[in-house]
């Protein structure tokens, strides 16, 4: 038993001396914690030393915030991040653009994605054209035909364009981008035409009128406030007067339900004849008949066409020719229209637009006449193709 005693004491002198070397040595290299902890924290925080320069400046502290950080903004601070451009002219800028110039920085800055003519490139929104077409059931929203006011495209291309490199536009930039817009939408005629903020007011957009002014919270919701009616609700019916007086039903009770009377007999047979073909299907010209469901699909695929080409009465020279009369036209003979080189070399050739030519055009126009200026891609669909030819040609004489 001794020789276990002696190893017991033996091993506990030892334990004691190794705890107490261990806390001797881990006592050196723990340091003291300062008594202003916070000020530690701060000078080596570069964030907190912004936060407390911003505290430190002249302007008042805003003692609502729950932790006493912030100030209220200066209205020079406020001023440098307001971007809006409201309707009534309210932060428009000075500036100004011409049509010209819009039209370069146009096509360098948004035409791989709208289109040199702001027709629009595959899905890219397009901007002009589509006129008369927000009642349709596909309708062409650009900034011609949908948006009622000018601020608005000048609030967003100036804060959200171009794609990938937004706000690097100086304000002539937006100014003639803009110009050049509204002359592709036919707001503006003249290609001198230069829009600044003296005259940015005088333009007014087609849709403007379009938009209506949500007043159902003064206009309907104090009827649904009320409290409802639980007894005695029903108003009394009085009869005024009897159909049969008010010539609603028929007095001859011998006539059966549905007749029509005899409707159309006091008619002539020459009137007769010119009442059932007055829907008839033949074209303008007298020749050709026309397929009129057909015209009706080639109406909606030439929404691709209308920001450049017009047809119809009035139609004239734009962007491109009018197409009034097209079919049996030599290529590129339209007076009064500069075309490419590659369109005239087709026309002294003697080739003019019928079905197989318009076909091939419209279908991949820089394949059939390379070097011609149109930069519309084509028509992805024959049918598409089809219906436009028919369109136009009930645009022939």
């Amino acid at each position: 038993m001794s020789k276990f005693r002696n190893l017991i004491a033996g091993s506990s002198v030892s334990l004691v001396f190794v705890f107490a070397l261990a806390y001797n040595f881990a006592d050196r290299n723990i340091a003291t914690i300062p008594s202003d902890l916070r000020s530690v924290i701060a000078d080596n925080d570069f964030d907190l030393q912004l936060i407390a320069l911003a505290n430190a400046t002249s302007a008042p502290r805003d003692t609502s915030s729950p932790f006493g950080l912030g100030r209220q903004a200066l209205p020079e601070e406020i001023a440098a991040w307001d971007l809006e451009i409201s309707p009534d002219g309210t932060g428009l800028p000075v500036g100004s653009g011409s049509v010209l110039y819009g039209e370069e920085i146009f096509s360098e800055q948004c035409g791989m994605c709208h289109g040199d003519f702001a027709e629009g490139v595959d899905n890219w929104p397009e901007l002009a054209g589509g006129q008369d077409t927000l009642a349709d059931e596909d309708p062409v929203k650009t900034v011609g035909s949908y948006w009622p006011y000018l601020s608005t495209a000048w609030d967003y291309i100036h804060r959200s364009m171009p794609f990938g490199n937004a706000q690097s536009l100086s304000d002539d930039d937006v100014y003639a981008m803009l110009a050049y817009i509204l002359y592709s939408n036919d707001i503006i005629d003249d290609e001198e035409f230069v829009l600044s903020n003296e005259n940015f007011l005088d333009i007014k957009m087609p849709n403007a009128e379009g938009f209506i002014i949500d007043d159902r919270p003064q206009t309907e919701y104090p009827s649904f406030s009320t409290v409802p009616c639980m007894e005695n609700c029903k108003q009394a019916v009085e009869i005024t007067m009897r159909a049969a007086v008010l010539d609603v039903t028929p007095e001859d009770a011998d006539q059966p339900a549905g007749s029509t009377n005899n409707i159309g007999s006091n008619l002539d047979s020459e009137q007769v004849a010119t009442v059932s073909g007055s829907d008839s299907d033949v074209s303008p010209s007298g020749g050709d008949i026309l397929n009129l469901e057909l015209v009706a699909a080639g109406e909606k695929a030439f929404k691709k066409c209308k920001s450049c080409h017009q047809i119809g009465d009035g139609a004239k020279n734009k962007t491109g020719p009018h197409l009034n009369d097209l079919l049996g036209r030599v290529i590129g003979s339209e007076e009064g229209y500069k075309y490419s080189k590659a369109m005239l070399s087709f026309g002294a050739d003697g080739l003019v637009w019928d079905n197989e030519t318009l076909s091939k055009f419209l279908g991949k126009p820089k394949d059939y006449i390379n070097g011609t200026k149109m930069s519309f891609s084509g028509f992805k669909k024959e049918s598409d193709i089809e219906a436009t030819i028919e369109y136009l040609k009930s645009f022939t004489k």
